[in-house]
């Protein structure tokens, strides 16, 4: 195996500060004695690519430079060879927007991944496997289908140009054209179908989406589980007045609002729909999610 680490680095993360710092803390490593390689992406999915190709060249120690979506690809472009994929290991330099998964385990993500990288602090973590019409996704953070994929999707198509007000803007609009519906599906060994209406259901290997939505506050990336958040079909009235508890996790105490463990979630839909994967929105037509338990080590 190579000991060296590739960092694969995004320079459009985090408005573009991921381009600025990189160099100075990627340098603070090798001051300290880390071996370490570095490479950037040229735009989306590249790093994905990058990553497949050094892990068939022996890397097996990665850096994420950038954001969760950085992270994300740098996962896919692993495990695309899925068979052939132990023995993995992922820090992060999180000079990216979001950050959600670090925050799991620390409200200092930066310095915290710093010192672990330094001290070789490591702790083995899942990943969710999501199989789709044309092919597979991992996902370390989250899958979700509905109200929160909805408001990803129309911010991203319409008003990304707006930042953070765009989100804001792509939630009104989502709250005013609500759509609650029915994604068929049935958790483990149940035979029946669950085809009840929802605001969104969300498949969690973590607790935080968005940097601050505490979506799934019962999540635990390394307890081989997946947290599955359910939200009934809440009116508009009563959807504005819980919004601010995604922020702390109080939204489960609604009378609609529903969690549960679970390893593996089949899915019988009718066509694709909007998936928010790790903060990416992509159209899929889903078959299945499922757990796999200690897929990596992550220095944190």
């Amino acid at each position: 195996m190579n000991e060296t680490f590739l960092a694969i680095v995004n320079p459009a993360a985090g408005g573009g500060r991921s381009a600025q710092r990189a160099g100075t803390e990627l340098s603070r490593l090798k001051e300290k004695g880390l071996r370490i390689d570095v490479i950037a992406s040229a735009g989306p999915g590249h790093a994905t690519d990058l990553a497949n190709e050094a892990f068939e060249q022996g890397y097996r120690r990665f850096l994420a430079v950038g954001g969760d979506g950085t992270a994300h690809e740098i996962i896919n472009g692993i495990f695309r060879q899925a068979t052939a994929a132990s023995g993995v290991e992922l820090g992060f330099l999180p000079l990216g927007t979001g950050n959600s998964f670090l925050r799991d385990f620390t409200n200092n993500g930066a310095e915290c991944s710093l010192e672990a990288l330094l001290n070789g602090r490591k702790r083995r973590v899942d990943l969710l496997r999501l199989e789709h019409s044309a092919g597979t996704i991992y996902s370390f953070n989250l899958l979700s289908v509905g109200f929160t994929a909805d408001v990803g999707a129309l911010t991203n198509r319409v008003f990304k140009g707006f930042g953070h007000l765009g989100y804001l803007l792509g939630v009104f609009v989502r709250v005013v054209q609500l759509n609650r519906r029915a994604f068929k599906m049935r958790c483990d060994d149940e035979r029946e179908w669950d085809e009840r209406r929802c605001l969104f259901l969300s498949f969690n290997n973590s607790k935080y989406t968005g940097g601050t939505m505490l979506i799934a506050p019962n999540a635990d990336p390394c307890d081989g589980f997946i947290e599955y958040v359910r939200w009934g079909p809440i009116g508009r009235l009563g959807l504005l007045k819980m919004l601010p508890r995604l922020y702390d996790g109080t939204h489960l105490d609604h009378p609609l609002a529903a969690r549960r463990a679970v390893k593996r979630v089949e899915f019988e839909l009718d066509a694709p729909v909007d998936v928010m994967i790790d903060g990416e929105i992509i159209t899929l037509h889903c078959r299945s999610v499922e757990i796999v338990p200690g897929a990596m080590e992550v220095y944190i």
